[in-house]
C-alpha cells in the first residue's frame, strides 16, 4: 500500500486562532493543532481508522472518525488529503470519505463507482481521485483511471479519465492535474476543464510522490538499487533537473522536512523484511543518503517540522495494533507507543 503525500509535512499551527475564508479569526477545532497519524487496517476486517496525537502533550486520541461520526470508517485506509478546508479520506477499498478536519464530522463520500482509489486532488469544484481500477483474470489492473467528481463534498462519480496502469499521487496547479503513473513510469497531465490527458511526460523511473516546495514540484521515483528525485518546471510543463541517490530496496514511502531533506524507508521484504530508515540530503547538484535506524515492519514516515522529530510507524506484522517510533534527526529514539492496525501515514498540520 503506498504511503502518499499525507507524510509530507507542512507546518504545525502554533496560534489559539485560524483565520476563514471572510478573513476573521475563529478558535480552532478539536483536531486543528497536531498530528493525524493514519491507521490502514486490516485487510478483510476493514478496521482502517485515524489517531489525533498532541505532540507539544503528547495527548493521543483513537479513532476519531468513529468517535466523531457514531459509525466505524469501515475500509482500508489508503491516504488523507487536506484540500480546501476539507480532509479527504481514501480508502482502497472503493469510497472516499469526507470530513470537516477541525471536528472530524462527516461532510459527504464519494461511495458508488470506485474501484481501488489510491489519492485526490482538489481543482476548482472539482475532485479528481486516482483509482487502480478493477483486477482483470491476471490480478493486472489495465483499466485505470483518474475518476472526476463535481462538488468538494462528494457525490457521485461523472467520469473516467483513462490513465496509465497504476496511478498513484496527484497534483493540482492551475488548470492542471499531475498523475504519476507509477507502472507505466510517466506523468500523465490532465486539463481539469476538458477532463483529458493533454501531455505525457516519459522518466527513467517509477513516479511515487509528488512534493511542492519553494515554487518547485519534486517527483520521487524509484529504480533498480536507487532513488530519482525529478524537479518539474510548472510554467513549461516539463522536466527541469534529476538528482540520483544509490538507494538500495526503497519503497514509496517519504516524507519531506521543508528543507531539502527527504526521510525515505527501505526493506528488503519477505521473508526477512530487513527495513531502515534512510535521510537524503540535496545540496546543490549532490545527493547524498544516510543510514538512521534499522528493524523490521517498518510501515510509514512522517515529519514533524516544528520539533523537528521523524515519525515512524511499525505494523508489528499486522499482529495486533502496530506502534510509532518518534526519532531526532539524528536518530536518537525519544519515545514509542501504540496506535491502531497497521499505522501508514501521518498529516502535520
Amino acid at each position: 500500500m503506498k504511503l502518499n503525500k499525507l507524510l509530507w509535512a507542512s507546518a504545525l499551527i502554533s496560534v489559539s486562532f485560524a483565520c476563514s475564508d471572510s478573513g476573521e479569526e475563529k478558535p480552532l477545532g478539536k483536531y486543528d493543532n497536531g498530528i493525524l497519524i493514519m491507521n490502514e487496517g486490516n485487510f478483510g476486517t476493514n478496521d482502517g481508522e485515524v489517531y489525533y496525537l498532541n505532540p507539544n502533550t503528547e495527548e493521543l486520541l483513537p479513532n476519531i472518525f468513529e468517535a466523531e461520526n457514531l459509525r466505524p470508517f469501515a475500509g482500508l485506509l489508503e491516504d488523507m488529503v487536506l484540500e480546501a478546508d476539507r480532509l479527504y479520506l481514501v480508502a482502497n477499498t472503493g469510497k472516499v470519505e469526507i470530513v470537516n478536519p477541525a471536528d472530524f464530522k462527516s461532510l459527504g463520500a464519494v461511495s458508488a463507482e470506485l474501484d481501488q482509489p489510491r489519492s485526490l486532488a482538489v481543482n476548482g469544484s472539482k475532485l479528481f481521485i486516482s483509482d487502480y481500477g478493477p483486477y482483470d483474470a491476471s490480478y493486472a489492473t489495465p483499466d485505470s483511471y483518474v475518476a472526476v467528481v463535481n462538488g468538494l463534498d462528494g457525490g457521485v462519480v461523472s467520469k473516467k479519465i483513462e490513465v496509465s496502469d497504476k496511478p498513484e499521487d496527484l497534483f493540482s496547479y492551475e488548470n492542471y492535474i499531475f498523475v504519476a503513473s507509477s507502472e507505466a513510469n510517466k506523468i500523465e497531465i490532465i486539463d481539469a476543464t476538458q477532463e483529458t490527458v493533454v501531455t505525457t511526460i516519459e522518466l527513467e523511473a517509477s513516479p511515487k510522490q509528488f512534493n511542492a516546495e519553494g515554487g518547485i514540484l519534486w517527483v520521487y521515483a524509484i529504480a533498480t538499487d536507487e532513488v530519482i528525485f525529478y524537479t518539474l518546471n510548472l510554467s513549461s510543463l516539463t522536466l527541469e533537473n534529476s538528482y540520483t541517490v544509490p538507494v538500495a530496496n526503497a519503497t514509496n514511502r517519504i516524507s519531506f522536512d521543508g528543507d531539502d531533506k527527504m526521510y525515505i524507508l527501505t526493506s528488503s521484504g519477505y521473508p526477512d523484511y530487513n527495513d531502515a530508515v534512510v535521510t537524503i540530503d540535496i545540496e546543490g547538484n549532490t545527493a547524498t543518503a544516510t543510514e538512521l535506524m534499522t528493524g523490521s515492519g517498518f510501515y510509514g514516515i512522517g515529519f514533524d517540522d516544528d520539533l523537528d522529530q521523524i515519525y515512524v510507524a511499525n505494523s508489528n506484522g499486522f499482529q495486533g495494533n502496530g506502534t510509532v517510533t518518534v526519532l531526532s534527526e539524528t536518530g536518537s529514539v525519544i519515545r514509542s507507543f501504540e496506535v491502531g492496525r497497521g499505522p501508514s501515514g501521518f498529516l502535520v498540520y
